[in-house]
């Protein structure tokens, strides 16, 4: 079992669903990456997705492509984010899953983004744009240095293909709530609960959803239908407007601590 699926299993074992929060890397500046990290993984936090700006964002919605221009017009780039993440390294104790596109890993270099992966403690990889049947160049090189690949899953993939996602991904499977974009949603399709439960039992490792969760009621709704949640668009506009209480609020929906009615 990999860092990141037994982080992810640690959490089920203890009767809760795991979160994952998604922050965009650099937004406000390289300095902020540190501090975010801490506080977030101080909160209980199962891992931290990191996001990685660019500027062909084809999975995020406006909320991720605007904190990405931010991060990009303050210099961030992948090498200096890797860097970062290097620098404090010893006092990250969560798994840390880079989110970013094929174009900086690439332009990186295959071999040195692997080496840069495991300066700064990063346990996992979501590469949007590389679709399954190109995905094995990236196993081949990051699953020796214990970085799992995730996939994801949408909706509209057939059962024959979910299957063989959900065989091919590692650490865990990440499930798509909605047809399109990142960013938050008031209702989600009807049939998610079937759709989860089919995913379910094609797959081996944790089934965590994401896409559109914004409020401590979707944590915990839609963290029943699997092992738990991804939040980003939210926490990604709570992080830039100092909304501290909101990311613990939706943190805390995970571990059912708290009236998933509060206000925020």
């Amino acid at each position: 079992m990999t860092t990141l699926q037994q982080a992810i299993e640690q959490v089920k074992n203890a009767g809760n669903k795991a979160f994952v929060p998604y922050i965009m890397a650099g937004d406000g500046g390289l300095s902020t990456v540190k501090p975010t990290i801490l506080s977030l993984q101080k909160m209980g936090v199962t891992a931290i997705e990191v996001g990685i700006p660019f500027t062909d964002p084809v999975a995020d919605g406006p909320t991720i492509e605007m904190a990405g221009e931010r991060a990009l017009a303050e210099g961030v780039t992948l090498r200096n984010v890797l860097e970062t993440l290097a620098s404090f390294r010893h006092e990250i104790t969560v798994p840390l899953v880079v989110m970013t596109y094929f174009n900086p890993v690439l332009a990186y270099g295959l071999e040195q983004f692997a080496s840069a992966c495991v300066a700064g403690g990063v346990k996992g990889l979501i590469v949007p744009d590389v679709p399954l049947e190109e995905s094995a160049i990236l196993r081949q090189t990051l699953n020796p240095h214990g970085v799992d690949i995730v996939q994801l899953v949408s909706l509209t993939s057939p059962p024959e293909r979910i299957a063989r996602i959900a065989a091919a991904s590692q650490g865990f499977v990440y499930a798509v709530t909605v047809n399109g974009i990142t960013g938050a949603r008031a209702s989600f399709a009807d049939d998610l609960e079937g759709h989860f439960q089919r995913l379910r039992e094609m797959c081996q490792i944790p089934v965590l959803a994401g896409f559109g969760i914004s409020t401590p009621q979707q944590v915990v709704s839609m963290g029943a239908l699997g092992d738990g949640v991804i939040v980003g668009s939210t926490i990604v506009e709570a992080l830039h407007k100092g909304n501290v209480a909101k990311v613990e609020a939706l943190v805390a929906a995970s571990k059912g601590t708290i009236e998933t009615s509060t206000p925020l």
